[in-house]
């Protein structure tokens, strides 16, 4: 398995605005892909494995901070560290234009990724009650600072 972790491109959008049709109740669309293009401010990765897209992970910075607003890996892809290795890439990209702190919130039912992000040196700070719809759950808030 050939691994590449590399900025989000206009060619992706359509691969993972099926993946997460796949992956989530409200995935995010085509144009939502379309639209992080649009900002210096965002940061979004893509992984691919062997040249076809297996996942996407991304923030939005702000005052210094990462807002992580977005990770989906393909199911046939899961179990196999993308995911961390994504985060791993992003957090040294974050660093690297000068962020100093990173949030995100996950559904309190996730323990696959808060495993991920407990092992990156996130902790949870606090709960979203009812943040999550299709089905309502609430969120764990977490930062690594």
């Amino acid at each position: 398995m050939k691994l590449t972790i590399r900025p989000l491109r206009e060619e992706d959008i359509g691969a993972l605005a099926e993946m997460e049709a796949r992956a989530f109740s409200m995935p995010w669309t085509a144009q939502d892909f379309a639209d992080l293009l649009k900002y210096d401010y965002c940061l979004y990765l893509v992984a691919e494995v062997d040249g076809a897209v297996a996942g996407c992970l991304g923030m939005r910075i702000l005052c210094g901070e990462g807002n992580i607003d977005n990770v989906v890996v393909a199911d046939r892809y899961r179990g196999r560290g993308i995911a961390q290795k994504m985060l791993c890439e992003l957090l040294k990209t974050g660093a690297e234009r000068g962020v100093k702190a990173y949030t995100l919130e996950v559904r309190s039912s996730n323990a696959a990724a808060i495993h991920i992000y407990e092992k990156a040196g996130f902790v949870s700070e606090g709960v979203r009650p009812g943040f999550y719809e299709k089905p309502t759950e609430d969120a764990l808030i977490m930062w690594k600072r």
